[in-house]
């Protein structure tokens, strides 16, 4: 289906240098995680025994729940609950919004890593058992971030006016979006299929969290995949404590902003911490908690409390707290024996500043692990960039440098090349002359000599003009192929959804990102995947 290449992630300069030197474990980087990410770094880490105090028992419980909450919970996925119960079982997670229809690729990419590299240390580690996690994001709130897709460069749309956290919403109003989406994949037996997939998911379900847990189960359930949301009493009670920690001591204010006050001397930063990093949570309302004087305030709302309230508040109802992004990881690594965070380059740069805040709760840190970058080349596509002779790494490049690129293909410059030698070796023998009668003369010929390379680059470009335009099929081609692999100057992954592959190729799409996008553990690259 595919044929694969692999690039170094610095040939596609998408990344920032915080990610990519933590990669490659640059000095500057190394006082801000534990472990990396070969196999002797996971091998330490499970030396280390570090989750004896985790209660398995609860973890298990929840889990068993919610799995029943849907009428798709594979018996893989059964299987790995169980295992948990064992101490010799770890997890490997991911986590991701509850996007409309998984949202971008690259949903769907993070969740084959999380599957492949728990497949991986459960092979490399005899006696150990890695099960793969998806974390739910129920809890966030931002709709706007989730409730669209791209399909073929269509934005299709989901709207609503609920409020509070998106995993609680209903799903009513998405078939008016299926009905749109269908329209646009067409009537072939494998459009049909996602399209009938996703009603089943979101007409058949009440709510946005149950819906993606059947749409997730259906996509990867047979692969073990265990889903978690922690948006459940009985987890959030585990995390009591760090909740009073961060409330009333400040505790992850205080270690985070000692973290960011090294690490920005090298890189900027992604997450600021506030004094309360808790959120009020209740039907259709989820927002911040502020100290103001003696009493905590929830933002935009009337709600106070004092101290002693809002501590027997947690005691008594702690589903009523929410994480936010400085927390959340916390609380993950509370609940969960989570070797691994499999994640994208803006997720690995916050984590990157929170080791000293899992030190300052007592909790492990995972190991940061980057999740699989994928570019898919269509077979269309891959025929153009041969035709016009690019490389695979020439089509990272901006679209106008690769009509430059094409277009000094087409001419031999070096004759303006040759000019630019002559002309400066003239009014470099010019200046030594005027030099030696007038030393303020030598201004004048600076001046002149501008105009005479300004002149040349003039002719330059317009005879770049004239080859574009000579040239135009070809130079809207090139352009085609950026709008291809980095629609509205996004990377791909970044915009797509996973459905314009699934309606060409059905569940054979999945399987073959199964069996490519694997770790090897000793080195990482980007992906490129050219249809064959």
């Amino acid at each position: 289906m595919f044929t694969k290449q692999t690039l170094p992630l610095s040939d596609t300069s998408l990344f920032s240098g915080l990610f990519t030197d933590y990669i490659q474990a640059d000095e500057k980087v190394k006082p801000f995680y534990g472990f990396h990410i070969d196999q002797a770094a996971y091998r330490a880490f499970f030396s280390k025994e570090p989750f004896k105090e985790l209660d398995r028992e609860v973890l298990v419980q929840a889990l068993e729940r919610q799995g029943k909450l849907v009428e798709n919970t594979h018996p893989a996925t059964w299987n790995h609950i169980s295992l948990l119960k064992d101490r010799n079982t770890y997890t490997v997670t991911t986590g991701h919004q509850l996007c409309l229809f998984t949202g971008p690729l690259y949903f769907i990419y993070k969740i084959v890593s999380t599957i492949n590299l728990a497949r991986t240390l459960t092979e490399q580690f005899p006696g150990k058992a890695i099960v793969p996690v998806y974390w739910m994001a129920s809890e966030d709130h931002d709709f706007e971030e989730i409730n669209h897709v791209y399909v073929f460069g269509k934005k299709l749309s989901w709207n609503s006016t609920q409020k509070g956290s998106v995993g609680e919403f209903s799903t009513e109003g998405v078939s008016d979006v299926l009905h749109e989406l269908s329209l646009i994949l067409g009537e072939s037996d494998h459009a049909k299929a996602i399209v009938g997939l996703f009603e089943k998911a979101y007409t058949k379900h009440t709510n946005l969290a149950d819906a993606t847990r059947f749409l997730v189960n259906e996509l990867f359930g047979e692969y073990g995949l265990v889903i978690l949301d922690g948006n459940d009493p009985e987890l959030k009670a585990l995390f009591k404590d760090e909740f009073k920690k961060d409330m009333f001591e400040q505790a992850s204010f205080k270690a985070v902003n000692q973290s960011i006050g090294e690490l920005k001397k090298h890189y900027s930063i992604q997450v600021n911490p506030r004094e309360i990093n808790v959120f009020y949570k209740e039907n259709q309302l989820r927002e911040r908690i502020e100290k103001s004087g003696e009493d905590y305030k929830v933002v935009n709302t009337t709600k106070a409390f004092s101290g002693k309230e809002l501590e027997a508040l947690m005691d008594r109802t702690p589903e009523m707290m929410s994480p936010n992004v400085v927390l959340r990881p916390l609380y993950q690594q509370k609940i969960l024996p989570n070797v691994a965070y499999v994640g994208g380059p803006g997720e690995i740069a916050y984590w990157l500043e929170y080791k000293q805040l899992f030190e300052a709760y007592g909790i492990t840190l995972p190991i940061l692990m980057p999740r699989h970058f994928v570019m898919l080349i269509d077979k269309g596509t891959g025929n153009k960039l041969q035709k016009l002779n690019i490389s695979i790494p020439d089509a990272f490049k901006e679209g106008e440098d690769l009509v430059k690129q094409f277009i000094k293909t087409e001419y031999d410059n070096s004759i303006l090349e040759e000019a630019r030698g002559k002309l400066a070796a003239v009014y470099a023998s010019l200046t030594e002359t005027v030099a030696a009668v007038d030393k303020t003369l030598t201004g004048t010929v600076e001046a002149e000599k501008q105009k005479a390379i300004n002149g040349i680059a003039a002719i330059e470009q317009k005879m770049n003009r004239a080859l574009k335009q000579k040239s135009e099929n070809d130079v809207n081609q090139i352009w085609a192929i950026k709008g291809k692999l980095f629609p509205n100057n996004i990377p791909q992954e970044r915009y797509d959804n996973f459905s314009m592959y699934y309606s060409k190729y059905g569940k054979d799409f999945i399987k073959e990102l199964m069996s490519v996008l694997v770790y090897d553990l000793k080195t990482f690259n980007y992906t490129v995947l050219r249809e064959e």
